[in-house]
């Protein structure tokens, strides 16, 4: 039994995430106390719930202390099972990592897969649809899976009500490396809005516009019009030879679309100046199939304490090494292999 204690680290919602998912991928069960004690709420919130749940149902295992507000439970996975899912958090929590917990374990299973995620798409607290779509699922699907996702209907915080829609076609993972970026051949900007003023997503595009000296035809407004509350999310697109990269900027209220576009832009520019292939939020999740992979490499920005903890959490599951260097200014080289 594999003990976790979940304020190691950056004490949050990825510790348990990362343990879910490699419990189901290595069949070794596991115990955590302390879930999430560096938050303001400690203990099981929704999505987290479901993502326990979800895992639950998928690895048909044995579990306690899975209720809201729980600080600690035991996990112990029999088999996973392929099959037709639905997972619905019941609020604006994310979806998105509900489905990055479950989708490890998937992508090994026998037979394909097809999952049903409602909830929040589009949250400021976690990767968003898009980011899934362009930036992670692409490189999955390089090492050797097929994986689409379709997004049905956004679901912006608070208010959530989205959903999307995922067919897992399973495969052995196949080692990836990514050391160069190569030349950029795309760059485009999304600016959407669901229940608010246009202008809102107008004002956005202005500061891409203005500061990335970008054309007209490489920006778009998209006027939300299913959504179950409002909303609002940029979201910028670079597309390059061997990777694409996606950064998110989203509009809270008392938060000009302004100041929003121009964080936004910062993080653009900081990831072009490097000349590095992996952002920091992709270089998070890339680790965990690398992992499972056997090996991988890549090059990427100053780690996060997101990326330290989960690759810690990782070698508790899986026998690999995990190497972080820094090999240029404001760029470093992220190894993984098998111990």
């Amino acid at each position: 039994m594999i003990t976790i204690d979940g304020s190691y680290g950056e004490g949050g919602g990825q510790i348990l995430r990362t343990a879910l998912a490699l419990s189901l991928v290595t069949g070794k069960p596991f115990s955590i106390n302390n879930i999430r004690a560096g938050r303001k709420k400690p203990g099981l919130m929704r999505q987290h719930l479901t993502a326990v749940n979800a895992a639950v149902e998928i690895g048909d295992a044995a579990i306690e202390g899975n209720r809201i507000g729980s600080q600690a439970f035991r996990f112990e996975p029999v088999t996973v099972k392929s099959g037709t899912y639905r997972f619905a958090i019941g609020s604006a929590g994310s979806c998105t990592l509900v489905f990055q917990t479950i989708l490890p374990a998937l992508l090994i299973a026998g037979e394909p897969s097809e999952i049903i995620l409602e909830g929040g798409t589009h949250n400021p607290f976690a990767p968003p649809f898009d980011f899934l779509e362009k930036a992670f699922l692409p490189v999955i699907n390089r090492m050797g899976p097929a994986v689409r996702a379709v997004l049905e209907k956004p679901g912006f915080y608070p208010a959530g009500g989205g959903r999307f829609k995922v067919s897992v076609d399973p495969a052995g993972m196949n080692r990836i490396d990514l050391i160069e970026r190569g030349k950029v051949i795309g760059r485009r900007a999304r600016a959407a809005v669901a229940n608010l003023p246009v202008s809102i997503a107008n004002r956005e595009l202005k500061v891409i516009r203005d500061e990335l000296e970008w054309a007209r035809e490489q920006l778009a407004v998209v006027d939300v019009e299913d959504s179950q509350g409002p909303g609002n999310i940029l979201s910028v697109e670079i597309v390059s030879e061997n990777v694409t990269e996606v950064f998110t900027g989203f509009g809270q209220k008392g938060i000009s679309a302004e100041k929003v576009a121009k964080r936004t832009v910062r993080t653009v520019r900081e990831y072009l100046a490097a000349d590095v292939p992996v952002g920091r939020y992709l270089a998070d999740q890339l680790l965990l199939p690398m992992a499972m992979a056997g090996g991988g490499k890549f090059r990427t920005l100053s780690p996060t304490k997101h990326t330290s903890t989960n690759a810690e959490i990782i070698k508790k599951f899986i026998d690999v090494e995990i190497t972080v260097n820094e090999c240029d200014q404001n760029q470093w080289e992220i190894e993984i292999w098998s111990g």
